[in-house]
């Protein structure tokens, strides 16, 4: 990608964000959540974890479907549908239109995943090696299709003149779903946009990140001395996206402005990162965005507390901003822990808020930083700040890299 294509067309920003997230369901709570440092962790609940030696996660307790969910029986969802359609409901009332609105407009909804609905698939499974096929439970068998994660928004919110895809660039696809959004808007193909992320807590990722020795025993800390690995979480966040000069029509708060975003798909190795290939995927979002590293405020970075990722990423940056120009790089998993599809989509919403609100959300649980890090990750505290530009990082098994550029709206200018 190149600026060429910042250039051609529309200017896109967020207008509307919805996050369901341990820490908080909807803007209000999770932007006191992040200003705090709240923890998310608890002992999982999800499913029995007799066997394991330490099953922490960051679950989502509070979460009432029924609330949210209004067209649909709440039932016929996936726990990730659910929460893909809740936050989808959440990003169209905190934008400040109704839901004709939406249905009167060409529109999108693009949702990313990681594990669809495998809290279900986990159930039929543990079903069948117990009862055999012909004891499924068929409405769960119907809540199966990850298309659902889109077309639950679809059907909740009744639109007609729609694209809906569901996206599973694994931990990456959040920030896939924003991109996607963002080339339909400034091509003129949409009027609306609804993009984002979603996944539901699961025994089958647990169980993987466990036998792969990188679950925490009890906490997330990314870029520290001690860190043990990741928690795995849950949740969602979709952002309401749309031409800025649909926004300005209407009179609507604008959170940020989606400057470019850049995608690599190297294939290099099933999990190991690799430098290059991040430090590659920060070069073309920069060029797409039209932005030098310099002007970059901080990095949300994908940050999951293992001891791979966190040197492998943390020397991408550094190899892109250089070693005397490294900006605040922090990581939200501290906090929610590591929820997969959702993570980058609600890393967005976070640096949306962080743009709005003027603050850099902290990285929990830090006690000593590793040197083979050396960032400044904000420990434990939130910092006031004025922002202008903000990246975000999403990395993925087998090179899906992708990385999303807001910046700050400004009277009639880009940031």
């Amino acid at each position: 990608m190149s600026t060429d294509v910042r250039d051609a067309g529309r200017r896109v920003v967020i207008t509307g964000l919805g996050v369901v997230t341990s820490i908080g369901i909807g803007v209000e709570a999770f932007a006191a959540g992040l200003r705090e440092g709240r923890s998310g962790v608890k002992p999982i609940t999800a499913f029995d974890t007799t066997g394991f030696d330490h099953a922490n996660a960051c679950e989502v307790t509070d979460f009432e479907p029924a609330h949210w969910i209004r067209n649909q029986d709440p039932e016929e969802l996936g726990r990730a549908s659910q929460f893909s359609v809740a936050a989808a409901r959440m990003a169209v009332a905190d934008a400040g239109i109704t839901v004709d609105d939406v249905r009167a407009r060409r529109s999108l909804v693009s949702v990313g995943t990681t594990d669809g609905e495998s809290r279900d698939l986990d159930q039929l499974v543990a079903s069948g090696l117990e009862h055999g096929p012909e004891e499924y439970e068929p409405v769960v068998a119907r809540r199966i299709p990850a298309g659902r994660l889109s077309a639950g928004i679809v059907r909740e919110l009744e639109l007609e003149d729609v694209e809906a895809v569901t996206i599973p660039t694994a931990c990456a696809a959040g920030n896939y779903a924003v991109g996607y959004g963002y080339d339909a808007l400034r091509s003129g193909d949409v009027d609306i946009a609804l993009c984002g992320g979603a996944d539901a807590l699961c025994r089958k990722t647990f169980t993987g990140f466990y036998r792969l020795g990188t679950i925490a025993p009890e906490v997330c800390r990314p870029f520290d001395k001690d860190r043990e690995g990741i928690l795995t979480g849950e949740g969602a966040g979709i952002l309401l996206m749309e031409s800025l000069d649909s926004a300005l029509a209407r009179g609507a708060r604008i959170y940020a402005e989606v400057l470019g975003y850049g995608l690599a798909c190297d294939a290099l190795h099933p999990v190991a990162p690799d430098r290059d290939s991040i430090a590659r995927t920060m070069e073309i979002a920069h060029r797409n965005a039209g932005v030098t590293p310099d002007r970059i405020d901080f990095v949300s970075a994908h940050g999951t507390g293992t001891k791979a990722n966190d040197i492998t990423e943390a020397s991408a940056i550094r190899q892109v901003f250089g070693e005397d120009a490294m900006p605040r790089t922090v990581s939200i998993k501290s906090m929610i822990g590591h929820s997969m599809g959702a993570a980058s989509a609600v890393s967005a919403a976070a640096c949306a808020l962080a743009i709005t609100e003027g603050f850099v959300p902290p990285t929990i649980n830090h006690r000593e930083t590793d040197p083979e890090c050396g960032v400044d990750c904000v420990p434990n505290e939130a910092v006031e700040a004025e922002l202008d530009i903000v990246q975000n990082n999403a990395l993925a098994f087998g090179g899906n890299n992708a990385v999303l550029i807001l910046g700050k709206y400004r009277d009639g200018a880009a940031a």
